[in-house]
């Protein structure tokens, strides 16, 4: 595979593979010097047309510390809000040779559209596109759900049945979620009142909820995560529901609802939070929320997606070389970050 654009680019091994290098990842990330010279001498271009924090530094963290030259790419206060298009931005970043491309981008299909288009020859990597997809995020939750919840590498998340609340319409991470969850062998159920449910929700492969309480009292069987939603405002041109305080209380995550779920069950937010409505501060803040490991375990992963997609003859020693692409075993993969080392 050359590009991540969806998690539909992922079956099952590949999937567990990119889980399994980010493990071995996150593992040179606990040493004092945490880079690694696999991407040396590579380019990688943050191209970014919506704001971001979170996405965006760890794209360039995860970059950095594999070695790699970043360029980071804001549409404010470039030639873009002069009115420059997408393909004489990326034939730009061509020209200045580009080998991997990190798009966010407000209109769905953007990536895909730069990764056929022949406009660059470089890797192209999802950050988000629209209310589209969102397959690092995917994968970095599917990460921290394994190391909580099943702690082997090499195994998928089947068995586990995650709860996904909130505004699922806007959502990007949940179109991605339910897909590479579905994939690793997880049972989903999405919660959200009827009007932030899409058109065509029955098609997934998940089960939908209109209550709240119900779910979390394994109204589908027992719960082993919850992941809250943040409420989209930016992208609601109309009211979706009565009031925030009628959101918050049918479909926030408060201290009541924290104690319907079982001892080992995790809470987890993509971020950033609108804490007091989808999501309380206590709720936030409990022993069980692994909503900032999200954030160092999507440096990790992000690491795995460069290095698979980047790595090849070039960085990989020379008597066990990996193909370039996410077809890499995890194995070899392994071996080779050992024989690395940091430098």
């Amino acid at each position: 595979m050359r590009h991540l654009l969806s998690t539909a680019d992922l079956d099952r091994d590949s999937a567990v593979t990119i889980l399994d290098v980010a493990e071995q990842m996150s593992v040179t990330q606990q040493r004092e010097i945490k880079k690694l010279p696999t991407l040396r001498g590579r380019t990688v271009v943050n191209l970014f047309f919506e704001d971001s924090t979170r996405t965006r530094i760890s794209f360039e963290a995860a970059a950095k510390r594999l070695s790699a030259d970043v360029i980071n790419f804001s549409a404010r206060g470039s030639s873009v809000s002069k009115g420059e298009s997408l393909k004489d931005t990326a034939l730009t970043l061509e020209a200045m040779g580009a080998d991997a491309v990190v798009v966010r981008h407000p209109a769905s299909g953007a990536p895909h559209r730069l990764a056929v288009s022949g406009w660059t020859r470089g890797c192209v990597v999802n950050a988000g596109d629209g209310t589209h997809e969102h397959p690092t995020q995917a994968l970095l939750d599917a990460f921290t759900l394994r190391r909580h919840l099943v702690g082997e590498p090499g195994t998928d998340l089947a068995g586990l049945r995650v709860v996904l609340v909130g505004d699922v319409l806007h959502s990007r991470v949940a179109r991605s979620g339910v897909r590479l969850l579905n994939t690793l062998g997880a049972h989903v159920t999405l919660v959200a009142p009827p009007t932030l449910l899409p058109v065509g929700v029955g098609t997934w492969p998940c089960a939908t909820s209109y209550d709240l309480d119900a779910a979390l009292q394994g109204e589908h069987g027992r719960v082993d995560a919850v992941m809250m939603l943040r409420v989209q405002r930016e992208r609601m041109n109309a009211a979706y529901f009565p009031s925030a305080r009628e959101y918050s209380r049918r479909y926030g995550l408060d201290a009541r609802r924290l104690g319907m779920l079982p001892e080992r069950a995790v809470v987890m937010h993509p971020g950033p939070m609108n804490r007091g409505l989808e999501i309380s501060a206590q709720a936030a803040d409990c022993p069980r929320s692994t909503i900032v490991e999200q954030v160092s375990n999507g440096v990790s992963v992000r690491m795995a997606v460069l290095y698979l997609l980047l790595s090849g003859e070039r960085s990989a020693p020379p008597d066990r070389a990996p193909t370039p692409g996410l077809t890499v075993s995890a194995g070899r993969t392994a071996r080779d970050l050992t024989a690395g080392g940091a430098r």
